[in-house]
């Protein structure tokens, strides 16, 4: 098979040669669309993927509930997606923080559902917050969605959290189980909320923990690694495993695959040892140039590392760096 596919391309690479110098190159084709994928966890929990950051979604004779809503672009398929398992009202919608490719979907998913009860409205959002589903948030995520800025507008009326919390958590009971939103300050942004559904024994983390690369440290927007960990070690003290430490609770996170509590922990000592380094380093007066040249990431970076991209290494080390410096 593999000679067969080595042929081929042989063959079509020759072919393109012969051509070039008398008719244009065609056009590249279109990259297929992208598809949202549904994947059953445990209890009344599945997870999407495929729609920017990954959705938890809750089903039960309540309705449904959605944790963060994925890019705007991909609404329809999402709305799609959730239809397939459950025909009832989407009621609410929690954010786990002010991304776009968490909160993009917002406005047109929200506007397919309505609310059970009205939220703590801010301004003239409650004037249409009883025709669609209730959006859930930590409340700087309203501040900053609502902020016009600098290369930036505010997201529509539409798309805005309308009930939001001050609290260390938020407690709701919806499709039988209780759910708890937990914030954790300064961590990923300052506005993250990780869900924990009782229940079903599942935790939605937004992307305090992701599984493709090294955790997204927003400065900009609040974070600080410190937070980070904080808020992998509240994951791991909500979580209880199974049998040799496997299955049991099981984690959906940011982005990347379904895991248990283990892959959970696994994370959270590298994030910290990579922590400790830097920290060492700083003590030991190392500038950021001298702190990248000594790589304190080496031993994890096959697995989590990256050259390209809009999250490199790079970057990670220098965001450690700045949370980390008495300066910052």
């Amino acid at each position: 098979m593999k000679y067969l596919q080595v042929m081929t391309l042989s063959w079509m690479a020759a072919a393109a040669t012969l051509v070039s110098a008398a008719t244009p190159p065609p056009a590249s084709p279109a990259p297929p669309p992208a598809e949202v994928h549904i994947l059953p966890v445990q209890g009344n929990i599945s997870m999407l993927v495929g729609a920017g950051g990954n959705i938890t979604v809750q089903t039960g004779s309540d309705g449904v509930l959605l944790v963060d809503t994925g890019l705007a672009a991909m609404s329809a398929k999402v709305l799609a997606a959730v239809r397939s398992l459950s025909d009832k009202p989407i009621r609410y919608i929690i954010n786990t923080h002010v991304h776009a490719d968490h909160v993009g979907g917002n406005e047109a998913i929200a506007k397919s559902g309505n609310t059970i009860a009205g939220g703590n409205v801010v301004g003239d959002i409650g004037t249409s917050a009883s025709n669609q589903a209730t959006i859930m948030a930590f409340q700087t995520v309203l501040d900053r969605m609502s902020a016009s800025g600098p290369g930036s507008s505010a997201s529509p009326q539409g798309a805005l959290p309308t009930d939001t919390y001050t609290t260390p958590e938020r407690k709701i009971f919806f499709d039988g189980e209780g759910v708890e939103l937990i914030h954790v300050p300064a961590a990923h942004t300052d506005g993250d909320t990780i869900v924990f559904f009782r229940r079903s024994d599942v935790i939605s983390t937004g992307d305090i923990f992701v599984t493709n690369g090294y955790p997204i440290v927003d400065l900009e927007r609040g974070g600080n690694i410190q937070g980070v960990i904080a808020g992998l070690n509240r994951i791991v003290e909500l979580a209880i495993p199974a049998d040799e430490q496997e299955g049991g609770t099981l984690i959906i996170p940011g982005h990347g695959r379904l895991c248990d509590v283990a892959d959970v922990v696994f994370y959270q000592e590298m994030v910290t040892i990579i922590r400790d380094r830097i920290q060492d380093l700083i003590n030991r007066g190392k500038t950021l140039e001298q702190v990248k040249a000594a790589r304190p990431t080496r031993d994890y970076d096959p697995r989590y590392g990256s050259n390209s991209g809009f999250w490199t290494t790079d970057k990670f080390v220098s965001a450690v760096y700045q949370s980390l410096s008495p300066q910052h």
